[in-house]
């Protein structure tokens, strides 16, 4: 009997170490399983991550690209025609593409206004013009200036008569001169700042100014 007890446990334990690497190597399949899933999840970011930074880059350059073409369409509208010569007038034309390409057009604050060949008005001055050598070149007085020299010369002055011949501003600016004249006329009355005075005895003009009212 201890003979078949003693192999009966022996059997029971060969079966019990069966079970035991059976599921050990079921252990070891899943884990070189789960192995694989990372391995494999890994290559999906580093491939998303590499696309991600490929997006970026195409984006920088997209936006690069876009401040290119905004910077040209800039450039363009700075350089749409603003003066339409006249056919068959060379000093029109020449005078055309001086003022179409001129870099500051800010500052081409008065316009040349074409009355025949070389005679234009600009603001209030009659100028004739004449292109020697390709160069632009305005009369003044006994002598030429440049357009350069005549427009650096001249357009100040004409701004100026320009201000000076606006309505609108002139009135602007007698309105607020009669409003100062007023103004300096009532604080003169009041009370506050002229010496006491009994009732009945004040002066002609003098604290009975309504605001407003011209003098």
């Amino acid at each position: 009997m201890q003979k078949q007890d003693v192999e009966a446990q022996l059997s029971g334990e060969r079966d019990r170490n069966e079970q035991i690497d059976q599921q050990k190597q079921q252990l070891q399949r899943e884990q070189e399983t789960a192995s694989d899933y990372i391995i494999e999840l890994e290559d999906k970011v580093y491939k998303a991550n590499k696309t991600s930074l490929e997006l970026l880059k195409h984006l920088k350059d997209a936006e690069g690209e876009n401040e290119t073409l905004k910077n040209y369409i800039i450039e363009l509208k700075q350089r749409i025609a603003v003066y339409i010569p006249v056919k068959d007038d060379p000093i029109d034309k020449r005078l055309a593409e001086f003022i179409n390409n001129y870099p500051e057009r800010q500052r081409l604050k008065i316009m040349f206004m074409r009355e025949s060949e070389g005679v234009y008005q600009f603001g209030t001055k009659r100028i004739a013009v004449r292109v020697e050598k390709d160069k632009i070149n305005i009369r003044v007085g006994g002598g030429y200036l440049s357009i350069d020299e005549f427009l650096d010369q001249y357009t100040p002055t004409e701004l100026e008569r320009l201000e000076r011949k606006d309505p609108l501003k002139k009135f602007s600016e007698k309105i607020a001169v009669q409003k100062t004249i007023v103004g300096k006329e009532i604080r003169e009355a009041s009370p506050l700042r002229s010496s006491p005075t009994r009732p009945g005895n004040m002066s002609p003009g003098r604290g009975n100014i309504s605001p407003g009212k011209r003098i």
